[in-house]
């Protein structure tokens, strides 16, 4: 048998029942610590519809929480101990939590200290911080759906019951941006964890990054009998790294020379005399994405709410097509994974297909009919068997509700 005939037998695998998985961590808990915690709380991953690069620049996003989750059992003790255990890693946190500082903690613990770190000033200064949590996490990992922003924040749900501290679901989606920016060191422009807390249930979330203000906007696939297929390419993918930076130094070497606070500043319809006042190419380039994915996640949106998604299925696909070649192209975040995928979809049938993420590996995804999924999973596996890539793992994403208690 070839190799592409090999990769073509693919299975779309769905997320772990959130109730049996919450029972799971809870288990976990008690054999680790040796007693029952006090609750678990979840977050979830997500993937970004639309509007890719631009949350640094104060743009316009359309993610939405997958049903894919990071659970926390988690118990508050009579102590100042942090104490940290994950079913997926061995590495444990043991720490006094009143001498939390930036570089301290190192590894998947720092986006759990981090929290609790940025959530000091909510904390009375008389009260002991000691607690005990267990991580597991089912959101993929490396594959670009935001396993760090689900850790975060069903961190910072948990933190706040155990601790009572009264802070409202945005203060709890800052302090998990500033556990990953300021304490974890990774660069973040707020997307994934206001996506991560702020979703609802069968809709995708307008998200200003300007002020994080955010509204539900209805994306009933399943009723038009569509799918949205996500495709771990299983790349490796990490925002901790050079090329993330480097991006948002170049966008914001153009804000600064274009005279605006940031390119959403900028008047996107004067897009050519914007760009011609920029002498450097790869500062151009990297400017005329951030200028036109926004316009495209408001046409994107302005679709939406004039009809179903069904009666603008094409038009909708032809905005994820542009989105991704706009990233291929002038952003140069993709690798050749994330295209193969991209480009097979869209030969397959799919109305759409983009990377999301931050890319330099991890995911795509592309709207089809809903009775082709398959099919065109299938075509995936066949072109990735064929450029002799690691066989890449298919789910279906279900826009689902974001972080809260689970037990």
């Amino acid at each position: 048998m070839s190799p592409a005939a090999e990769t073509t037998a693919v299975l779309l695998s769905a997320a772990p029942d959130r109730s049996e998985a919450a029972a799971r961590a809870e288990q976990r808990f008690v054999e680790s610590f040796g007693y029952a915690p006090d609750g678990v709380w979840s977050a979830p991953g997500r993937v970004n519809i639309i509007g890719e690069h631009v949350d640094y620049q104060d743009g316009l996003c359309l993610p939405m929480a997958i049903s894919h989750r990071c659970f926390a059992a988690a118990a508050r003790t009579p102590t100042n101990r942090l104490r940290l255990r994950s079913a997926q890693d061995e590495l444990v946190l043991d720490i006094d939590a009143r001498e939390l500082t930036p570089g301290a903690v190192t590894g998947w613990p720092a986006y759990v200290a981090g929290v609790l770190w940025a959530l000091d000033p909510f904390i009375s200064g008389a009260a002991t911080r000691g607690m005990d949590i267990m991580i597991d996490g089912q959101v993929p990992l490396g594959a670009g759906l935001s396993s760090s922003a689900a850790l975060e924040c069903a961190a910072a749900e948990a933190i706040e019951a155990l601790l009572s501290l009264g802070t409202t679901r945005l203060e709890r989606v800052r302090a998990a941006i500033t556990a990953e920016t300021d304490f974890a060191g990774a660069s973040t422009g707020g997307l994934d964890q206001s996506a991560s807390v702020l979703s609802h249930e069968g809709h995708a979330l307008f998200l200003d990054c300007r002020d994080l203000s955010t509204r539900p906007v209805p994306w009933d696939l399943a009723s038009q009998q569509l799918a949205l297929l996500i495709t771990d390419t299983r790349a490796e993918h990490s925002h901790v790294d050079g090329e993330y930076a480097a991006r948002r130094a170049d966008s914001e070497r153009a804000a600064a020379q274009l005279g605006v606070p940031t390119l959403r500043d900028a008047d996107v319809d004067q897009l050519e005399t914007l760009l011609g006042r920029l002498g450097d190419e790869v500062v151009r380039r990297r400017a005329r994405h951030v200028l036109t994915e926004i316009r495209r996640v408001e046409q994107f949106d302005a679709l939406l709410a004039a009809g179903t998604v069904r009666e603008q299925v094409g038009e909708l696909g032809a905005l994820l097509n542009a989105s991704h070649d706009s990233l291929r192209e002038d952003y140069e975040v993709t690798v050749p994974q994330l295209d193969v995928a991209v480009d097979a979809a869209r030969a397959a049938g799919a109305h759409g297909a983009r990377m999301t993420g931050g890319g330099f590996g991890g995911s795509t995804i592309a709207l089809v009919e809903a009775d082709q999924a398959q099919a065109v999973a299938e075509a995936i596996a066949a072109a990735f068997g064929q450029h002799g890539f690691a066989a890449p793992e298919f789910f279906l994403a279900l826009p689902s509700e974001g972080a809260g208690q689970d037990r």
